[in-house]
Protein backbone atom coordinates (compact mmCIF):
# COMPACT_ATOMS: atom_id res chain seq x y z
CA UNK A 1 0.00 0.00 0.00
CA UNK A 2 2.62 2.63 1.31
CA UNK A 3 4.89 1.66 -2.22
CA UNK A 4 1.77 2.41 -3.95
CA UNK A 5 1.50 5.20 -2.73
CA UNK A 6 4.76 6.29 -3.01
CA UNK A 7 4.81 5.62 -7.33
CA UNK A 8 1.09 6.93 -7.46
CA UNK A 9 2.76 10.41 -5.85
CA UNK A 10 5.68 10.26 -8.09
CA UNK A 11 3.91 9.50 -11.10
CA UNK A 12 1.58 13.03 -10.01
CA UNK A 13 5.19 14.63 -9.76
CA UNK A 14 6.68 13.86 -13.34
CA UNK A 15 2.91 14.68 -14.77
CA UNK A 16 3.02 18.44 -13.10
CA UNK A 17 6.28 19.06 -14.05
CA UNK A 18 5.22 18.26 -17.77
CA UNK A 19 2.96 21.14 -17.14
CA UNK A 20 5.66 23.57 -15.46
CA UNK A 21 5.98 27.15 -17.07
CA UNK A 22 9.15 28.10 -18.04
CA UNK A 23 9.11 31.59 -16.37
CA UNK A 24 11.03 34.80 -18.53
CA UNK A 25 10.86 38.35 -17.86
CA UNK A 26 11.64 41.41 -20.36
CA UNK A 27 15.27 43.26 -19.78
CA UNK A 28 14.58 47.01 -19.73
CA UNK A 29 17.86 48.00 -20.43
CA UNK A 30 17.46 45.98 -23.89
CA UNK A 31 13.84 46.16 -24.39
CA UNK A 32 11.17 49.17 -26.44
CA UNK A 33 8.99 49.52 -28.39
CA UNK A 34 9.32 51.84 -31.78
CA UNK A 35 7.16 53.67 -34.37
CA UNK A 36 6.70 55.21 -36.72
CA UNK A 37 3.62 57.62 -39.14
CA UNK A 38 3.43 59.21 -42.02
CA UNK A 39 4.06 63.44 -41.23
CA UNK A 40 2.50 66.06 -43.61
CA UNK A 41 2.03 63.09 -46.68
CA UNK A 42 6.02 63.57 -47.48
CA UNK A 43 8.15 62.12 -44.54
CA UNK A 44 7.65 59.71 -41.50
CA UNK A 45 8.24 60.43 -37.57
CA UNK A 46 9.42 57.82 -35.75
CA UNK A 47 9.48 57.28 -31.89
CA UNK A 48 9.74 55.11 -28.69
CA UNK A 49 8.53 53.98 -25.35
CA UNK A 50 11.68 53.61 -23.81
CA UNK A 51 10.11 52.12 -20.25
CA UNK A 52 8.61 48.38 -21.64
CA UNK A 53 7.86 45.72 -19.24
CA UNK A 54 6.88 42.04 -19.91
CA UNK A 55 6.56 38.75 -19.24
CA UNK A 56 6.49 35.44 -20.88
CA UNK A 57 5.75 31.81 -19.34
CA UNK A 58 7.02 29.19 -21.81
CA UNK A 59 5.60 25.62 -22.06
CA UNK A 60 9.62 24.46 -22.83
CA UNK A 61 13.01 26.06 -21.99
CA UNK A 62 13.98 25.02 -25.28
CA UNK A 63 11.40 26.49 -27.43
CA UNK A 64 8.71 29.66 -27.01
CA UNK A 65 5.71 27.79 -29.20
CA UNK A 66 2.31 28.00 -27.17
CA UNK A 67 4.02 31.05 -25.19
CA UNK A 68 1.79 33.26 -22.54
CA UNK A 69 3.21 36.96 -23.05
CA UNK A 70 2.06 39.97 -20.88
CA UNK A 71 3.66 43.55 -21.87
CA UNK A 72 2.97 47.18 -20.09
CA UNK A 73 3.98 50.08 -21.56
CA UNK A 74 4.71 53.27 -19.81
CA UNK A 75 2.69 56.21 -22.09
CA UNK A 76 4.74 58.87 -20.48
CA UNK A 77 8.29 57.51 -21.48
CA UNK A 78 7.69 58.52 -25.21
CA UNK A 79 10.13 60.19 -26.92
CA UNK A 80 10.52 61.43 -30.73
CA UNK A 81 13.77 63.62 -29.73
CA UNK A 82 11.38 66.44 -29.61
CA UNK A 83 9.94 67.71 -26.03
CA UNK A 84 6.94 69.64 -27.72
CA UNK A 85 5.91 66.76 -29.54
CA UNK A 86 5.92 64.53 -26.68
CA UNK A 87 4.14 66.87 -25.01
CA UNK A 88 1.33 66.81 -27.86
CA UNK A 89 1.65 63.42 -28.41
CA UNK A 90 0.75 62.78 -24.28
CA UNK A 91 -2.20 65.68 -24.50
CA UNK A 92 -5.84 64.29 -25.27
CA UNK A 93 -5.28 65.01 -29.05
CA UNK A 94 -3.17 61.77 -28.84
CA UNK A 95 -2.64 59.24 -25.69
CA UNK A 96 -3.95 61.44 -22.87
CA UNK A 97 -1.08 60.18 -20.88
CA UNK A 98 -2.53 61.61 -17.22
CA UNK A 99 -5.95 59.78 -17.83
CA UNK A 100 -3.96 56.52 -19.71
CA UNK A 101 -0.59 56.25 -18.80
CA UNK A 102 0.00 52.85 -19.57
CA UNK A 103 -0.52 50.65 -22.83
CA UNK A 104 -0.84 46.69 -22.66
CA UNK A 105 -0.48 43.68 -24.87
CA UNK A 106 -1.60 40.71 -23.67
CA UNK A 107 -1.40 36.69 -26.29
CA UNK A 108 -4.16 35.24 -27.01
CA UNK A 109 -1.93 32.90 -28.90
CA UNK A 110 1.30 32.36 -29.88
CA UNK A 111 2.27 29.78 -32.55
CA UNK A 112 5.48 29.13 -34.21
CA UNK A 113 5.33 29.48 -37.95
CA UNK A 114 8.83 27.84 -39.01
CA UNK A 115 12.35 28.07 -38.00
CA UNK A 116 12.93 31.31 -36.12
CA UNK A 117 9.41 32.56 -37.47
CA UNK A 118 6.13 33.40 -34.57
CA UNK A 119 2.62 34.64 -35.36
CA UNK A 120 1.26 36.47 -32.20
CA UNK A 121 -2.42 37.20 -32.13
CA UNK A 122 -2.84 39.75 -29.02
CA UNK A 123 -5.25 41.99 -27.09
CA UNK A 124 -3.71 45.47 -27.87
CA UNK A 125 -5.05 47.84 -25.12
CA UNK A 126 -4.97 51.61 -26.01
CA UNK A 127 -6.57 54.28 -23.82
CA UNK A 128 -10.14 53.03 -23.80
CA UNK A 129 -9.90 50.46 -26.43
CA UNK A 130 -8.51 47.17 -26.95
CA UNK A 131 -8.43 45.55 -29.86
CA UNK A 132 -7.04 41.96 -31.43
CA UNK A 133 -3.73 42.65 -33.73
CA UNK A 134 -1.42 40.60 -34.95
CA UNK A 135 2.12 40.76 -35.26
CA UNK A 136 5.38 39.11 -37.37
CA UNK A 137 8.05 38.09 -34.67
CA UNK A 138 11.25 36.80 -35.31
CA UNK A 139 13.27 35.14 -32.69
CA UNK A 140 16.92 36.77 -33.11
CA UNK A 141 19.62 34.60 -32.71
CA UNK A 142 18.22 31.47 -30.43
CA UNK A 143 18.54 30.94 -26.68
CA UNK A 144 22.17 31.74 -25.21
CA UNK A 145 23.71 32.03 -22.45
CA UNK A 146 25.76 35.72 -21.61
CA UNK A 147 29.01 36.74 -19.86
CA UNK A 148 26.86 36.42 -16.89
CA UNK A 149 25.52 33.25 -16.90
CA UNK A 150 22.06 34.42 -17.65
CA UNK A 151 20.02 32.63 -20.12
CA UNK A 152 18.62 35.02 -22.57
CA UNK A 153 16.54 34.75 -26.08
CA UNK A 154 15.66 37.90 -28.18
CA UNK A 155 12.91 38.72 -30.49
CA UNK A 156 11.55 41.27 -32.59
CA UNK A 157 7.83 41.83 -33.34
CA UNK A 158 6.23 44.08 -35.86
CA UNK A 159 2.76 45.48 -36.58
CA UNK A 160 0.80 47.90 -37.94
CA UNK A 161 -2.26 49.42 -36.44
CA UNK A 162 -4.57 52.02 -37.81
CA UNK A 163 -4.02 54.65 -34.68
CA UNK A 164 -7.95 56.36 -35.06
CA UNK A 165 -8.82 52.18 -33.74
CA UNK A 166 -7.55 53.30 -30.87
CA UNK A 167 -8.97 56.94 -30.37
CA UNK A 168 -5.61 58.64 -30.95
CA UNK A 169 -7.88 61.18 -33.10
CA UNK A 170 -5.85 64.67 -33.84
CA UNK A 171 -7.02 65.03 -37.10
CA UNK A 172 -5.54 68.02 -39.02
CA UNK A 173 -5.23 68.65 -42.26
CA UNK A 174 -3.03 70.93 -45.02
CA UNK A 175 -5.19 73.26 -46.78
CA UNK A 176 -4.54 70.59 -49.52
CA UNK A 177 -6.59 68.51 -47.55
CA UNK A 178 -3.90 66.21 -46.80
CA UNK A 179 -3.50 64.98 -43.02
CA UNK A 180 -0.65 66.54 -41.06
CA UNK A 181 -0.31 63.18 -39.43
CA UNK A 182 -1.08 59.87 -41.17
CA UNK A 183 -3.46 56.90 -39.80
CA UNK A 184 -1.32 54.12 -40.29
CA UNK A 185 1.15 53.51 -37.38
CA UNK A 186 3.91 50.48 -37.82
CA UNK A 187 5.01 49.33 -34.84
CA UNK A 188 7.94 47.42 -34.11
CA UNK A 189 8.78 45.78 -29.97
CA UNK A 190 12.72 44.49 -29.53
CA UNK A 191 13.00 42.88 -26.59
CA UNK A 192 15.45 40.34 -24.84
CA UNK A 193 14.43 38.10 -22.56
CA UNK A 194 16.11 36.73 -19.08
CA UNK A 195 14.92 33.20 -17.98
CA UNK A 196 14.18 33.00 -14.43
Amino acid sequence: MKKGFQLLAAALMMAGSTFAQVKWSADPAHTNARFSVEHLGISFVDGEFTKVSGAVDAKTDKDFNGAAINFSIDVNSIDTRIEARDGHLKSPDFFDAAKYGTMSLKSVSFTKVKGNQYKLVADLTIKDVTKRVTFDVVQNGGIITDPWGKTRAGFTAKTSINRQDFHLSYNDKLPSGIAAVGNTVDIIINTELVKG
